[in-house]
């Protein structure tokens, strides 16, 4: 009797070996949405994630099986229902190790971004408003270990000194065309806040660490690095206070930066050397239709240094190379 085709049992090609024997670094599923929870003090909260899982793949298998890191997220959703992670770097972790045990592999990594509130007053009438920012977990997983970032994406305020320093220069003189002395021109200059051009923001911060940090105190390191922090709902007192503070505290991409990094340094003296530090901004130009970019990533033992005026480092550690140990 024939076999039905319905009972035929595949052949398990992903097994078998590829035209091309070369060895992939990472194999695996990006873009993988779901809801998660994870703990908020003593409640449990929802958050919008999207997930990217890979595996490594040895030249001898033609490729990973897809289905099984949907399995993995699935499998842990189902728990997380009842007893959600700590922070998302726990969760990262978490399913860095199931895909290396369902895939065989010798090492996974796994990146979750989520969209998370924050909620804010106002700095003038005091009226609450929420904010979203983007939570991030990245997790590298081996047989023998697993290291973990935690991270945040954060927009802010940013007003470019470079123009102000022209405005204010044509100012001053301005001011002694008609009369002030540059004595006087300076002490009425200083008085006012000075016009430039300005622009809005993201910053992101990444830290490598054993040690656990709290992701609200990481938003408030990027948004204190920018000229200043914004918000969803602004009456006309607090859009003054913005607009003056901004202007009162230019700052440069640059500038936003080596802020995030100082002000890392300066709250976790204790992080340890080998921690893996990542700051990043990229301005959304106002009057150019370019961007602004600026970045610095790597260990403390390369940060520190330099932060204490010492000798810079002439190599800084990348993240994928502190991931991989």
């Amino acid at each position: 009797m024939p076999e039905h085709p319905g009972r035929r049992v595949q052949r398990d090609t992903q097994q078998g070996r590829p035209a091309v024997p070369v060895a992939l670094s990472r194999a695996g599923v990006t873009n993988l949405r779901r809801i998660i929870s994870m703990k908020d003090g003593g409640r449990s909260e929802l958050f919008y994630a999207t997930l990217d899982l890979f595996a490594d793949l040895s030249p001898e298998h033609a490729g990973v099986h897809m289905s099984r890191f949907s399995e993995v997220v699935e499998g842990l959703a189902e728990g997380l229902t009842r007893r959600p992670f700590a922070d998302i770097e726990s969760l990262a972790k978490r399913m860095a190790e199931e895909v290396v045990a369902t895939q065989e592999a010798l090492r996974a990594e796994v990146h979750i971004r989520a969209q998370s509130p924050i909620t804010k007053q106002t700095p003038v009438t005091h009226r609450p408003t929420e904010q979203l920012f983007t939570l991030v977990g990245i997790a590298a997983a081996t047989r023998t270990r697993t290291r973990l970032l935690v991270g945040v994406e954060v927009h802010g305020l940013t007003v470019c000194p470079c123009a102000q320093d022209m405005v204010r220069g044509q100012s001053l003189e301005r001011l002694c065309e008609n009369g002030y002395t540059e004595e006087e021109g300076e002490r009425i200059l200083s008085l006012l806040p000075i016009a430039s051009h300005n622009q809005r923001g993201k910053g992101t911060l990444l830290i490598g660490s054993e040690s656990r940090l709290r992701a609200d105190d990481l938003v408030d390191i990027v948004e204190q690095s920018m000229s200043s922090e914004i918000y969803e709902l602004l009456k006309r007192p607090d859009e003054l206070y913005v607009v003056e503070k901004a202007h009162r505290n230019p700052r440069f991409v640059e500038d936003v930066v080596r802020e995030m990094l100082r002000r890392v340094a300066e709250i976790y003296p204790d992080l340890s050397d080998d921690s893996f530090v990542l700051a990043r901004q990229e301005n959304f130009e106002g009057i150019h239709e370019h961007n602004a970019f600026a970045e610095r990533f790597g260990t403390m033992a390369e940060i520190r240094p330099e932060l204490a005026g010492k000798a810079f480092a002439t190599r800084h550690t990348a993240l994928r190379e502190w991931l991989a140990g």
